[in-house]
Formats: C-alpha cells, sequence, structure tokens
C-alpha cells in the first residue's frame, strides 16, 4: 500500500527548493507568508543582517477582526504589513510564499500588500 507524503512536508520542501534563488536584502527584503488553519502571519525579512524588519499577524493586538482564517484577515494583514514596511522606508520587496500555492489567502494578502503601495 502506498501512503501519500504528508502535505506540510511537501510543503517545506518546496519552500527549500525556492529559498535557494530567493534572498532578501536591507534595500530589498523578502516578505515571507506562514499560514495556519486559523492564522496567517507575514514578516519583512532582511537576510544579509538576518533581521526582521517589520511584522503583522491575525494574533497582534490591535488586530479587530473576529474570524482570523479567511481572506479578509489576509487581506487585512497584508495591507498592515504594507503600512509598516512604507513607515521604515521599504518600498520594493521580494515575495516569497512559503512553499504554499499562490491562491486564495496567499494571493489575498499579496495582492493587498500591493495595493497599499507595496513593490513586488
Amino acid at each position: 500500500m502506498i501512503t501519500k507524503p504528508d502535505k506540510n512536508v511537501v510543503r517545506k520542501k518546496r519552500h527549500q527548493r525556492v529559498r535557494k534563488n530567493l534572498f532578501g536584502t536591507a534595500e530589498r527584503p523578502r516578505l515571507n507568508v506562514y499560514r495556519s488553519n486559523k492564522h496567517i502571519y507575514a514578516q519583512l525579512i532582511d537576510d544579509v543582517n538576518n533581521k526582521t524588519l517589520a511584522s503583522a499577524s491575525t494574533v497582534d493586538k490591535g488586530f479587530d477582526l473576529e474570524s482570523t482564517g479567511n481572506i479578509e484577515a489576509a487581506q487585512k494583514v497584508g495591507q498592515l504589513l504594507a503600512v509598516r514596511a512604507q513607515e521604515d522606508g521599504h518600498k520594493t520587496i521580494v515575495f516569497d510564499r512559503g512553499g504554499y500555492l499562490y491562491h486564495g489567502r496567499i494571493k489575498a494578502l499579496a495582492d493587498a500588500a500591493r495595493e497599499a503601495g507595496l513593490e513586488f
């Protein structure tokens, strides 16, 4: 009997494969996205200095939506991250989807960040 590999293991392998060529700098940080069933998290990362420059998630204290695991919450996180990034002077970024398909909540977060002023 053949068993299917765990979806998260496959995602992590895909993410490692993509991360070999994806790199964030201080001028153009990497926007990393992680999602769970209940929450979504986004960070701007400078890989040269190993620093997180800005972050936003549905577990932040200022987050005011009741449902945190849907597209509306992902859009709110994308807007919040874009505002925080622009306050720190970051306009252009590299998008790292974290091995997830560019669909649903990941796409909603990216589109909201673009609309709020970030360029990828």
